[in-house]
């Protein structure tokens, strides 16, 4: 061997462990959404062992529940037990990791956090609670991205890198819907719903408890509702288009007491998760009517729909007892709900009844109307003015623009887009939520491999490809639209396995595309990030595609 090839021979490995230790292969981040701005330098660890402490400042009822919350993470996670206590003084802070709410909170928005992690301490500091449970969040998911990469099962430390990390969401609505009516889930399930949501800082829970198929929230006042419209005979087996229909000869329903939906709400709020109630009218409402028939536009009788689809039985817009019905069941509903809105549906109402029933053309010709779309129209506008007056807002699907628009009301755009630029033009909000993009009871790959669905194809990189807010909108409409949201309709979906295999990662992309801004996002490094994910859901017991 020559002189030369010797000293190279040489040079070459020494070169490379320079390299290695001065420049250390950076570990995978892998947070999601992505931060707004993610800095590390790596010169530093901080160690979480089962000394660290969990401080906050202040002796509110919020932070301690925030502290016991990390705790809770910490414990279930690793193992580690660690103590939560009130922050005194500053020499407190070594080994420390500190939950801060700003004395000087303007350079923080309402839901804005920032983590500074060095050897010291790991400092989350926010606005508010929200801020600093979404920093709760990011932690969590670095700390697991740790575990996932140790084989031991047993931790006697933890190090995380030296790093800061400033962050706050695009939108203020990011939301999705679980439909509990085709198929009743589970309380447990609802609440680890929430935690889905609530990981990836999802911040609305579009609750759909209405339909067809099944009623599932009590009514104190109309008991029948939960002792007959909560349940059907039987459910189609396969799809809704086999024929000839075949069915499982096995009673299906559920409902969920006001004692059970103040829990859910009080296990929302915890995570600053809202519940948006969605109780359906004029359509989708056959469920009611087999209980009382009487607000029909026939008289019925009728059943518990045992197949999906959209059925021609709608409330009667004619009659005066309809609305006293409807508004009833409302205050209810407000009663329990928080939420300053509430989702009426409005969408897919046939108006065949309507066209033959004499109340109903007695009330189009009473009211001045031109039709039975504008009958719809005035529907939703008594019901959205009997909501303002309790100091609600009125939701629905963007077929509440048919016949003339709520005044103030909200548009939800599942039809395409087109719904919600109209209703941006219009002046009115605007939730963003198309079924080419956000409905995720369609298929995820081959039909032929994958469970049964409704039918659509919505893969993982289409879903990251939605952009909320249509370019043909102006500076002044673009402010109407407040977010977006996915939709998880459960006619072919009928277990929580099911549910979160459908969810998951999809529900990754989509919290991405709310939160973090567009010039940020790029689909090579979401890929990567999402797979280091799949391991987390493991860890967590979640179904996934993976």
């Amino acid at each position: 061997m020559t002189k030369k090839r010797i000293v190279i021979a040489i040079c070459v490995p020494v070169v490379i462990l320079i390299i290695f230790l001065v420049f250390p292969k950076k570990e995978s981040m892998g947070v999601i959404p992505k931060p707004d701005t993610m800095k590390r330098d790596g010169k530093e660890v901080f160690l979480i062992s089962d000394s660290t402490k969990i401080l906050f400042n202040g002796n509110s009822s919020e932070l301690q529940w925030l502290g016991n919350y990390l705790k809770e993470i910490f414990y279930s996670s690793s193992g580690f037990n660690l103590t939560t206590k009130i922050r005194d003084h500053d020499k407190e802070s070594e080994n420390s990791i500190i939950l801060k709410l700003e004395t000087k909170p303007e350079k923080f928005k309402n839901e804005g956090y920032t983590i500074n992690i060095s050897q010291k301490k790991i400092l989350i500091s926010a606005k508010k609670g929200a801020g600093l449970f979404y920093g709760i969040q990011t932690l969590r998911q670095l700390l697991y991205a740790k575990l996932n990469d140790s084989k031991n099962k047993s931790y006697k430390n933890i190090a995380l890198s030296s790093l800061d990390i400033k962050d706050l969401p695009v939108f203020g609505w990011r939301g999705m819907m679980l439909d509990t009516c085709r198929h009743y889930m589970p309380v447990p399930f609802i609440k680890k719903f929430i935690d889905h949501l609530a990981m990836y800082k999802l911040n609305r829970f579009h609750w759909h408890l209405t339909e067809d198929q099944g009623w599932r929230i009590e009514i104190k006042r109309y008991p029948k509702l939960s002792k007959i419209s909560a349940w059907r005979e039987e459910t189609v087996i396969g799809h809704r288009r086999d024929t000839p229909n075949q069915y499982d000869g096995k009673k299906h329903g559920g409902i969920y007491t006001q004692d059970q939906i103040k829990e859910i709400i009080k296990y929302a709020k915890d995570r600053y998760i809202t519940i948006i109630p969605e109780i359906e009218m004029p359509g989708h409402s056959v469920a009611a009517l087999a209980a009382y028939p009487e607000i029909s536009c026939t008289g019925g009788p009728f059943e518990v729909k045992t197949i999906w689809g959209v059925h021609k039985d709608v409330y009667c817009a004619g009659k005066e007892e309809t609305f006293e019905f409807i508004e009833n069941v409302l205050s209810e509903v407000m009663e329990l709900f928080p939420s300053k809105y509430i989702h009426i549906g409005g969408d897919e109402c046939p108006k065949e009844r309507w066209k033959n029933c004499p109340d109903c053309q007695r009330r189009i010709k009473d009211e001045g109307l031109k039709d039975e779309n504008e009958l719809q129209s005035y529907f939703v506008k008594r019901i959205e003015k009997f909501l303002n007056s309790k100091g609600k807002k009125l939701i629905g699907w963007d077929e509440i623009l048919e016949g003339g628009l709520a005044p103030d009301a909200t548009v939800m755009s599942w039809r395409g887009m087109e719904g919600g630029v109209k209703a941006a033009k219009e002046g009115h909000n605007v939730i963003m939520s198309p079924t080419s993009y956000c409905y995720f009871d369609y298929y995820q790959g081959n039909p032929k491999t994958e469970p049964l669905a409704i039918g659509g194809m919505l893969e993982l990189k289409k879903v990251y490809s939605f952009e909320p807010i249509p370019s043909e909108l102006s500076e002044e409409e673009k402010t109407h639209i407040l977010g977006g949201q996915a939709n998880l309709w459960t006619e072919y979906i009928s277990t929580p396995d099911h549910a979160e295999y459908m969810m998951f990662p999809r529900i990754a992309a989509l919290a991405e595309v709310l939160w973090t801004r567009k010039v940020l996002r790029r689909w090579n490094d979401f890929h990567k990030r999402v797979k280091t994910h799949y391991k987390i859901y493991r860890r967590m017991g979640i179904n996934f595609r993976e």
